[in-house]
């Protein structure tokens, strides 16, 4: 009797765990790496205007080593920001990046302290391990769908604003 009430509470256990590890909710299923990141508006200022991206926040090493890698989910005003760049702080330095496990074709946006644009790279290769380098030392690194920056008339020089920029 012992025997059989302790095999029918480690079942119903077993059932409690695995209903909470089916749960229908969208974090359920979702690893560390792929937890939605929070979002900010980054608002780039050209000669011709402005225009607001929605972008995720890529604040950590972790966050910044995965990047949009995998993703293919991106609209055409959706981007990531590398902030503070390097993730561990200290002063701008030379940013290296590349494309490897990323299906989609990015612009990459390289900024520098001041908030203007040092460096454009457009319409990355997919999946490529080339370093795609800034060229000189940025704080922070914006990534948008590749051909955006073409599109809204976004060059080198052009000013780019966030919350919390610089602090």
């Amino acid at each position: 009797m012992i025997r059989m009430r302790a095999f029918g509470t480690a079942l119903a256990a077993g059932f409690l765990v695995l209903a909470a590890g089916c749960r229908g909710d969208a974090g359920a299923n979702q690893s560390a790496g792929t937890v939605a990141a929070a979002k900010i508006p980054v608002t780039i200022e050209t000669g011709e205007g402005s225009h607001t991206f929605n972008a995720e926040v890529a604040a950590t090493r972790q966050e910044q080593d995965r990047g949009l890698m995998y993703r293919t989910d991106l609209g055409p005003d959706d981007a990531m920001i590398f902030t503070p760049y390097p993730a561990e702080g200290g002063p701008p330095r030379e940013a290296s990046f590349w494309m490897q496990n990323t299906p989609t074709p990015l612009d990459i946006i390289f900024i520098r302290a001041d908030g203007t644009i040092a460096r454009i790279v457009e319409n990355t290769i997919p999946y490529s391990q080339d370093r795609i380098r800034s060229g000189e030392p940025v704080s922070a690194v914006l990534e948008v769908v590749g051909g955006r920056t073409a599109d809204l008339g976004i060059s080198e020089g052009d000013t780019v604003r966030w919350p919390g920029q610089g602090g």
